[in-house]
């Protein structure tokens, strides 16, 4: 078995978000599958369990969980399967469904990969719940930016969504991870996106992650999906659209996301950037 590593959503192998890839898992079980993203102990290693040519089915696993879609792992898997095929257009089956990705070379030289989600949606965040998150993260109701309500936003997996009102509220992260896995596991939230809006078309996030094993994720592409739903259901931007999403910055490990938003209400959101070997 080789498991590759790579850094995606980031041109510089000391950014973005670490992600294992096994690009022929056709022999592991579950089992063997979780056992190896914990050796890795990246937050999410995508393991192809059956390699059509350009049709793959693919399995994400935390060190902890097997989790049903993970954007920043479907971005390093594309961008390696890239670099041994060649570039174009491909398929992954995952428990979430479909999800169409395309392969190109930049101006750079870079491999890119864009994925486009299950068509997104989102939910009322009731305020008992609301109100919990925000104790855990020491967040103040005050500290919240009204213009964008919490809400749980799905585009292959929920991920409740908090706007600060303030970078320094968003830079301020602390808190415990059993308490935070606990309220996630009884909601079936895979990551918190923590948000802070520097413009209508540039956003800063935090992904809390503590059910996956790691206390924080440096990229979060299915959060940026979901996101980018989220947008189009408050109508936060005018489709088509086009927003970036920096995160990771106060990690140490500096990400950008390229979410692209198109009209219809239940088009998937496309999701680009680009992955490098570490």
């Amino acid at each position: 078995m080789n498991v590759l590593r790579y850094a995606a959503f980031t041109a510089d192998a000391d950014g973005g978000n670490p992600a294992g890839v096994v690009l022929d898992a056709t022999a592991l079980s579950a089992a063997e599958m979780a056992e190896c993203a914990a050796e890795v102990g990246f937050s999410e290693t995508a393991f192809v369990t059956s390699d059509g040519g350009d049709d793959l089915r693919v399995r994400y696993f935390s060190p902890r969980v097997e989790v049903p879609f993970c954007g920043h792992a479907t971005i390093a898997t594309a961008v390696a399967h890239a670099r041994l095929h060649g570039t174009g257009d491909l398929t992954f089956h995952t428990r979430a469904g479909r999800i169409p990705v395309r392969t190109d070379v930049d101006a750079t030289g870079h491999v890119v990969a864009t994925l486009t989600s299950v068509p997104p949606r989102c939910v009322d965040l009731p305020e008992r719940q609301r109100d919990a998150l925000l104790s855990v993260l020491g967040w103040d109701p005050s500290e919240l930016d009204p213009a964008l309500p919490a809400r749980v936003a799905y585009a292959g997996a929920w991920h409740p969504v908090l706007a600060a009102a303030s970078r320094e509220r968003l830079a301020g992260l602390d808190y415990d991870m059993g308490r935070l896995t606990d309220l996630m596991n009884g909601h079936g939230w895979v990551t918190v996106h923590l948000v802070w809006r520097e413009s209508p078309e540039v956003f800063h996030a935090r992904n809390p992650f503590p059910t996956g094993g790691v206390f924080e994720d440096p990229a979060t592409g299915a959060a940026a999906a979901a996101f980018g739903g989220y947008l189009r259901e408050q109508e936060l931007v005018t489709p088509p659209a086009r927003v970036t999403v920096f995160q990771g910055e106060d990690m140490g490990r500096p990400s950008t996301i390229t979410v692209t938003i198109p009209p219809g209400s239940d088009e998937g959101i496309s999701v680009t950037g680009t992955a490098v070997p570490m």
